[in-house]
């Protein structure tokens, strides 16, 4: 499969990059990447180049997360997937964001981190889907057995009570 990942972590990156028909990692403000893309807007990128596009904890970061999926979208191949986590506060029906929040230590207080834009909420699959996707699942712990769930700490032992907390990550898959 041709793959394009976003900001990619060390360890996913090697086990894709030898498994891969093609592997390219972009990163906007890093240079140890292949490209340079800003996931709102890649115009280098031309419509349906891959089979999968991986975002992980990229969206809350970004100006116009709508805009970028509509881009993950663009460049992915009919019946190919989008791999995407997003930073979900426990029990938050709806995404929040201000576009007031400028200042980042008013960021960290209500978003949970200094350069993060909104935080999510239960609605992501909807999100998902109003970009046009096919169909979109989530998987979380409920998905595997208790034992993968320990081995690969699949929820925290020891749930956080910060009100910001992810203590229930979640991968999504969207289709399109």
């Amino acid at each position: 499969k041709d793959i394009l990942h976003f900001s990619p972590e060390k360890i996913i990156s090697k086990i894709l990059m030898n498994n891969a028909k093609s592997y390219t990692t972009t990163n906007l403000l890093e240079e140890e990447a292949d490209l340079s893309l800003d996931i709102t807007n890649m115009c280098d990128i031309k419509d349906e180049s891959y089979d999968c596009i991986i975002a992980f904890d990229i969206l809350e970061h970004v100006s116009d997360y709508k805009k970028a999926l509509n881009e993950i979208y663009r460049c992915l191949r009919k019946g190919t997937f989008g791999i995407l986590t997003v930073p979900q506060k426990d029990n938050l029906s709806k995404t929040y964001e201000d576009h007031n929040v400028t200042l980042p230590k008013e960021r960290l207080k209500i978003f949970g981190q200094e350069d993060h834009l909104r935080i999510f909420g239960s609605d992501f699959l909807t999100i998902i889907a109003n970009v046009g996707f096919f169909s979109a699942i989530q998987i979380d712990k409920n998905d595997f057995n208790i034992e993968l769930q320990r081995l690969h700490v699949l929820y925290p032992q020891f749930l956080s009570s910060h009100p910001l907390a992810t203590n229930y990550r979640k991968v999504f898959f969207a289709k399109k």
